[in-house]
């Protein structure tokens, strides 16, 4: 997801750039040429505003692992199914797609987690699930 944000916004801010010059070069101040680049430019310049501070993170592979009490929440009104991991001593809440269903153990009840994010927690890597009371693993995205 990460990777995919910042390619995106780098492309957006490229086509940006090439329908600004595009538009000074010929001349083509029209509104839907005007429009075109400086969306593109704002949307590009947005999502690499969000995602360039986590870069060296993620390079670096320079992690953090949020442990504790969390509650998980599963949507799966969708194709995929979403998963709200939100820690209960520090109230980080953290998303993860895909993730298997766990009714079985029920939806409400509380787990200990542990979920490896980026330093700034901004960008979510993987999480590691266990009971609550035996450490038990239940599930791993690794």
């Amino acid at each position: 997801m990460y990777y995919a944000m910042l390619t995106i916004g780098a492309l957006l801010l490229f086509i940006g750039l090439f329908w600004l010059i595009y538009i000074l070069k010929y001349k083509k101040f029209t509104l839907w040429h005007c429009l075109k680049a400086f969306l593109s430019l704002l949307i590009g310049i947005l999502m690499l505003m969000i995602t360039l501070p986590s870069l060296k993170y993620m390079i670096l592979k320079d992690y953090d692992v949020a442990k504790g009490s969390c509650t998980i929440e599963i949507d799966s009104s969708g194709r995929s199914s979403e998963a709200i991991f939100r820690m209960v001593d520090s109230d980080d809440v953290y998303t993860f797609w895909n993730i298997p269903d766990l009714d079985s153990y029920g939806r409400a009840v509380p787990y200990y987690c542990e979920i490896t994010v980026t330093k700034d927690h901004l960008f979510e890597i993987s999480y590691t699930i266990f009971d609550v009371h035996s450490r038990e693993l239940i599930q791993s995205s690794k």
